[in-house]
């Protein structure tokens, strides 16, 4: 009997809970002698081999995301309309992630074990301008070798841009950089291969060492993810259809829930797009050259359920560090959340490459991510349907207000 991959991490998150907490309760001296042999270089692999993959994936597929803008010349009203959607929206998606972690601490479980932040201590954030400064990097190598992310991004965006105005001048280049950026789809394909055994050894090194509070901070996590995804699906992108695009959202949410369940079950906005276009043209009556622009490019920079994990998540691992984030870091978090939305690339398991990311924008640890690795594949499907759910509701807005403007324009002439 064969398994897809969703359920084999499942699978290994139960397991894993299961041998933990079987080694904390009964035999807490095997789990001594297993942990540091057998758990922890698990997932220990299972980590180096994401990190090995941040660089040049934020690299290449933001430069992508940027060259795939068209002519900025053409872009005209509809790509601005789109763009600043799609920025505002994350924005918001990730303050509500950020709120509502802030507010229900789920890391600060009473009896939750905070050994593993010995010796780990977290590098005071410089000032917001400073921050901003910063984003310009002197050298675009020393960057990518230090792993500054906003200076990558930036320098990412530049060369996005520039591949764009020199056109046919520069097909080879960008041809390399889109087979360079499949050649990273194709590695974090075959790592996630091996996530459930990292999934495994993580999930049960943390309730192995933690008992019963590590399960209930994952569990807290769970929720308060879920909540955002919930909120900011019902607020904002209700919000949108109601007010902008003069719909009825519960129309806009049944009629789209046939992509939305395609999205929850492949975990991939790439993977969704042809049946989400099909949906929102044939159901939502977008028109099919709006529809074309939007959705796909909304598949490369329109992550809000990945935003939104990403907030809580650092909050959550922050918390079971004991570490208190400045307000800099809160803020370095969303404008690095934002920026990096930009370069997700719309298939499973990259928004953990990219959280890995964020956490050491704000010099936290890494390997904080095992604390949530097995719950996040849950989450994961859900938060992919949001992202999808974003860029119908752009779509749907966006074609709307040109109707009404044709109108307008006709009656004009008329």
């Amino acid at each position: 009997m064969k398994f897809n991959l969703t359920t084999k991490i499942i699978i290994a998150l139960i397991l894993g809970a299961i041998v933990g907490l079987a080694l904390n309760i009964f035999a807490k001296d095997l789990f001594d002698i297993l942990d540091p042999y057998l758990f922890t270089p698990l997932g220990k692999i299972f980590l180096n081999l994401i990190s090995m993959l941040v660089v040049p994936i934020v690299f290449l597929s933001i430069v992508l995301g940027s060259a795939g803008l068209g002519d900025p010349k053409k872009l005209g009203r509809i790509g601005l309309k789109t763009i600043v959607f799609f920025l505002v929206t994350t924005c918001i998606a990730i303050i509500i992630g950020l709120s509502l972690s802030n507010l229900i601490d789920p890391g600060l479980v009473e009896g939750i074990d905070k050994a593993q932040s010995e010796g780990f201590e977290s590098e005071e954030a410089p000032p917001v301008g400073q921050t901003l400064m910063n984003i310009i990097p002197k050298n675009p190598l020393t960057a990518m070798t230090e792993g500054n992310m906003l200076q990558i991004i930036a320098f990412a965006i530049f060369i996005g841009f520039g591949l764009t105005a020199l056109g046919e001048k520069t097909n080879g280049i960008l041809k390399l950089v889109e087979q360079g950026n499949d050649l990273m789809m194709y590695l974090v394909t075959l790592v996630m291969k091996f996530a459930p055994y990292g999934t495994f050894g993580l999930i049960a090194s943390a309730i192995g060492s933690q008992g019963m509070s590590a399960l209930k901070a994952m569990w807290l996590y769970f929720v308060v993810v879920l909540l955002a995804l919930i909120i900011h699906a019902i607020i904002t992108y209700g919000g949108t259809v109601l007010f902008l695009a003069k719909k009825n959202p519960l129309w806009f949410f049944k009629s789209f829930s046939p992509a939305m369940s395609v999205a929850f079950s492949t975990s991939s906005s790439n993977a969704t797009l042809p049946v989400s276009m099909d949906v929102a043209q044939e159901r939502l009556k977008v028109s099919k050259s709006i529809s074309s622009f939007v959705q796909p490019l909304g598949a490369t920079i329109n992550m809000d359920g990945t935003a939104i994990m990403q907030g809580v998540a650092t909050v959550f691992i922050a918390q079971v560090y004991g570490i208190d984030l400045t307000l800099e870091q809160l803020i370095t978090v969303v404008l690095t959340a934002v920026l990096a939305s930009v370069g997700t690339a719309g298939v499973p398991g990259v928004g953990l490459i990219l959280l890995a990311m964020v956490l050491s924008s704000v010099n936290l640890p890494v390997e904080g991510i095992g604390l949530i690795l097995g719950i996040d594949r849950l989450l994961d499907m859900a938060r992919t349907s949001i992202n999808i759910s974003g860029d119908a509701a752009c779509a749907l807005y966006v074609s709307e207000s040109e109707k009404k403007r044709t109108i307008k324009e006709q009656r004009g002439e008329a």
